[in-house]
């Protein structure tokens, strides 16, 4: 994962801690040395503890800290989108004109993916990773690669399979897969005033599937904090479309644009799209799955040709 940039954030209202009332200096002086002294070496430690513990408590729930929520789930977002300043990541990669990102930002809408194409699509997801599934709570699908969780490792379900894969999924299927693939595409080029044509689909593009079951290897720790351009360096624009509901069909579970001062979040919604530009802008990550079980994709978009994928074909 990548390194996490992490501001310091406020503490939430009325969790601070009491400042300690001060002691009569005169009552101070009346009391003898030898009764002062243990007083003071047991303050001294109390303080050490508590000031230990507080550290601590920064350390590990600052990033639980979310203070505002960009799209709760009971709305329904004809589209909302917010611009944040560029980071300097993608300086560091091939430029291309009218695409490679001089406008920054985040936008939720469900108005681009219905909830009766996102069950559809869902079931793709189901039928897929029923023919695997992680071991961990993060189980992934990719119809591009072919690349399935089973137990520990991945498999290729093409090569696996073989066959048999024709039994599991339809050509009705991919060419809905296609479908919402291009509605997202349409929906991000819109947004940051881009030619959808010059956005190329780039791996990893997947299915996930994330319960609340504990992590057996790195790749089932999908709550760390990261940047997606750092992570992958092919992706320019990120988004992820949703498959379930928050609070309904799962508990935790939701995805954090992490910045300073505050934290904003993106509750999922069966049919949802989030998208965001892939820089360090956008700093994110998704809570712990808590109960129950969440299903999304992750569709990105490359400037750079080189970096493109094919939609995936039927077998």
């Amino acid at each position: 994962m990548a390194p996490q940039r992490r501001a310091a954030t406020k503490a939430p209202e009325g969790n601070g801690a009491a400042e300690p009332r001060s002691r009569s200096s005169s009552k101070k002086d009346r009391a003898p040395r030898e009764t002062q002294r243990p007083w003071l070496r047991t303050a001294g430690l109390g303080a050490g503890l508590v000031l230990t513990a507080f550290l601590l408590w920064s350390s590990l729930g600052a990033d639980d800290r979310v203070t505002e929520a960009l799209a709760r789930r009971g709305e329904v977002l004809a589209g909302r989108f917010i611009e944040v300043p560029c980071s300097e990541d993608y300086d560091s990669h091939r430029r291309f004109e009218g695409c490679t990102p001089r406008k920054c930002g985040r936008g939720v809408t469900d108005a681009v993916i219905t909830r009766e194409e996102a069950e559809r699509i869902r079931s793709i997801a189901e039928k897929g990773l029923s023919l695997g599934g992680s071991d961990g709570g993060a189980s992934i699908l990719d119809l591009h690669s072919g690349a399935l969780s089973v137990g520990k490792h991945f498999v290729n379900l093409y090569r696996y399979f073989g066959d048999k894969i024709q039994n599991i999924f339809s050509e009705q299927d991919f060419q809905l897969y296609r479908e919402v693939r291009r509605k997202v595409q349409l929906t991000i080029a819109e947004a940051f005033g881009i030619n959808a044509a010059s956005l190329h689909l780039t791996k990893p593009t997947f299915f996930s599937r994330i319960n609340s079951t504990e992590a057996r290897t790195a790749h089932d720790e999908y709550w760390h904090a990261h940047v997606d351009k750092v992570t992958y360096g092919s992706f320019d624009y990120t988004s992820l479309l949703y498959l379930s509901d928050y609070q309904e069909d799962f508990g935790g579970g939701r995805f954090v644009f992490m910045e300073e001062g505050v934290n904003r979040t993106v509750e999922p919604r069966a049919g949802r799209v989030s998208f965001f530009t892939s820089g360090s802008e956008n700093l994110h990550r998704v809570e712990k799955v808590h109960w129950g079980t969440r299903y999304a994709i992750t569709i990105a978009f490359s400037c750079n040709p080189d970096h493109g994928i094919q939609d995936p074909a039927f077998p």
